[in-house]
């Protein structure tokens, strides 16, 4: 295995929790807010963290970056979550160096996805490198595989149709009103959350049930005023939500609150409620299903709703595949190029060193010595030895071992590579 280290002592990790093991309630413990964020590149800064990036989604939270032991960064998330570490080692999974970078590349060519083909993680992974550009917590390894896999990202896009059709959570639940809900022209339907989610279902359920008698409720009520304006829509403030709550046939809650915003308390129902909770973390309190006539979905129900574009996705895993073996593959020629770089420039230095000294005695002994020529000549011959030393490095079996042995017969001292 390819080992990324910084130092000596450092590696490159993965560590997180996702759908596949970690259900909506352990997940909404350890995703992180805005603020949260901010406050674990702060730590890692502090604590001395070279590079660093931390995404936290509705189906995953993460951390890619260099540490002595994974521990280090596991506890940066739990410190700043509301997770424990013995929940964390129950649902959570450590890749390490090319593992790592392997991890990296399915999670934003969207193959990690809870719905195949799903790019809006690269979008994640992009907003993430910023902020830590922004805290210092960048070094070139980072930027260099962030890159590469947003290339594959692009390529795997275009490439194939791995990403075609329509299968989002938010056009998943509007599938589930429509096989679920009869005569939806006449019902009341409620969203609660303007967000990227939000908008997005108000959307489908604009376009794919022609229903136009939706009202919006949002927090900041510009927010929900400008989906309102662009669809048509009505437009209610947040301090009538129990009101519109007893009104609505269905409601879609969509907000970005860390603790839930609807519970049975404030639900004063005369008719059935469909309540979809598309939040993570969980904002409609399980509780809800205590009254008659309530039905709960959430998120992760609507995940698991495979229809044929799912199927036809995944024809095109295979050429998804190729596409990240070829950028992959290029990362990691760069990455040994990287780490034997500077004992070749070291050995360049120590050459030219003994070329100087050579060259300096002869124009003590030759009044006629030609200093042009026997540059010219000692100069190729550097380039020749140390290309060979290269050639061996790139195509030896151990690149570690053929460094050191390199730094020994020559005695060189340089400052280590990231790598």
């Amino acid at each position: 295995m390819e080992n990324f280290n910084m130092t000596k002592h450092t590696s490159f990790y993965a560590i997180g929790l996702s759908y596949k093991k970690a259900d909506a309630k352990v997940r909404g413990k350890f995703s992180l807010d805005a603020k949260a964020k901010s406050t674990l590149l702060m730590q890692a800064e502090a604590e001395g963290i070279e590079s660093l990036i931390v995404t936290s989604t509705c189906n995953r939270t993460e951390i890619y970056g260099f540490a002595n032991h994974p521990y280090q960064l596991i506890k940066l998330l739990c410190e700043n979550s509301q997770g424990t570490v013995e929940e964390f080692q129950e649902v959570a999974y450590i890749y390490k160096n090319q593992d790592a970078v392997s991890h990296m590349f399915r999670v934003g060519t969207g193959l990690d996805s809870q719905i195949l083909g799903d790019f809006e993680i690269i979008s994640q992974l992009k907003i993430a490198f910023i902020q830590s550009k922004s805290n210092g917590l960048v070094n070139s390894f980072m930027e260099r595989l962030l890159n590469s896999v947003i290339q594959a990202s692009k390529k795997i896009k275009t490439d194939t149709e791995i990403s075609t059709g329509a299968t989002s959570v938010s056009f998943a639940s509007v599938q589930y009103i429509i096989r679920n809900v009869e005569d939806i022209a006449n019902k009341n339907i409620l969203l609660f959350g303007t967000g990227k989610i939000g908008r997005n279902t108000c959307e489908n359920l604009v376009k794919h049930t022609k229903h136009d008698h939706i009202t919006l409720i949002n927090r900041t009520k510009d927010k929900a005023e400008k989906l309102a304006q662009k669809l048509d829509l009505i437009v209610k403030d947040y301090a009538d939500l129990q009101l519109e709550l007893q009104k609505a046939d269905i409601v879609v809650v969509a907000t970005g609150a860390q603790n839930p915003t609807i519970d049975k308390a404030i639900l004063n129902l005369k008719k059935p409620l469909l309540i979809l909770d598309l939040s993570i973390p969980k904002n409609v309190n399980e509780n809800v299903q205590d009254i008659e006539g309530v039905t709960l979905i959430h998120l992760d129900h609507l995940s698991q709703i495979t229809d044929e574009t799912l199927e036809n996705r995944k024809l095109h895993i295979p050429a998804a595949e190729a596409i990240i073996d070829e950028i992959k593959e290029e990362f990691t020629a760069w990455t040994k190029n990287r780490k034997f770089a500077p004992t070749i420039q070291a050995l360049k230095e120590k050459l030219n060193a003994i070329k100087e000294s050579e060259l300096n005695a002869q124009r003590k002994k030759n009044s006629n010595f030609d200093e042009e020529q026997a540059e010219l000549i000692s100069n190729k011959i550097i380039q020749k030895i140390t290309n060979h030393f290269v050639n061996h490095l790139k195509d030896g079996d151990s690149m570690d071992e053929g460094i050191e042995w390199i730094e020994k017969v020559f005695q060189l001292e340089q400052e280590k590579s990231f790598f």
